[in-house]
């Protein structure tokens, strides 16, 4: 009688233990590497402020309270290079937008542009194994949880971003090249350089009594401002900007994100 209480206990601290192990959160890394060596961030899980009260906001109000899961975006925007890579493999389409493919990709690590929606979404999905970042999850990518206005901060400094051309005429530089611009969780060029592409469409926030009459579900959000578009509120983590699914402007870029395990 003794051993079979005994085994009981055992198996009932057996099980307990089991239980615990199987609940216990396993640490998600800060940083990974991708199938094809791109370097992601991870972004926690927990709520964040999106949108803005500021008079300029327009559609980006009002500020609301957003939560999201685990994730990782890239830490930079897609190079061309790297883009090149998917098009020389079959992947990938080629942008109709530019005059001269190999004075192009002569700057591989020049972010991608001239680059549209669906473009960008097949090389997220097909290419890389991850998709376009919802407009929340850029907007917490670039913002944080303390509801900064800029990436770097709250104040605007224009050293801090990619906005008048080089000597050689270029609006553009390599990726990274903005150390003091990047957002609380490591990712560069998130304001400047070029807009970004993200899954959703423009919709309204909740509250929000403006007019609408121009949204439309075909459009597609483009967040981060550009070289094209330098006003601080267009370079702001809130603003919002849409735009038809083929523009392939040459100040349209992107980057992947991909769901936490």
């Amino acid at each position: 009688m003794t051993s079979a209480k005994t085994m009981v206990l055992v198996l009932i601290s057996f099980g307990m233990l089991s239980c615990q192990a199987a609940t216990t959160p396993v640490a998600l890394p800060a940083e990974i590497t991708d199938a094809k060596g791109l370097t992601m961030h991870l972004v926690p899980a927990g709520a964040f402020l999106m949108g803005s009260d500021d008079d300029k906001s327009g559609e980006a109000q009002p500020a609301h309270t957003v939560k999201l899961d685990n994730y990782y975006m890239d830490v930079y925007e897609v190079t061309r290079g790297r883009y090149k890579e998917c098009v020389t493999a079959g992947a990938c389409s080629e942008s109709r937008n530019l005059a001269g493919i190999d004075s192009f990709y002569a700057d591989p690590d020049y972010p991608m542009s001239a680059v549209d929606w669906n473009q960008s979404k097949v090389y997220c999905e097909a290419w890389r194994g991850a998709r376009l970042p919802t407009e929340a999850e850029w907007e917490k990518a670039a913002r944080g949880t303390d509801g900064r206005t800029y990436p770097w901060g709250e104040e605007y400094d224009s050293s801090y971003v990619k906005l008048e051309p080089d000597p050689n005429g270029d609006f553009l530089s390599k990726v990274g090249s903005y150390e003091k611009g990047k957002s609380p969780y490591g990712m560069y060029d998130m304001a400047g350089s070029v807009f970004e592409w993200t899954a959703d469409s423009l919709t309204v926030y909740p509250g929000n009594q403006g007019d609408h009459s121009y949204y439309r579900d075909t459009d597609r959000v483009l967040r981060g401002g550009s070289w094209d578009h330098p006003d601080p509120y267009v370079l702001s983590t809130w603003f919002r900007f849409a735009s038809f699914t083929g523009d392939n402007s040459g100040y349209t870029g992107f980057r992947c994100a991909k769901d936490a395990p």
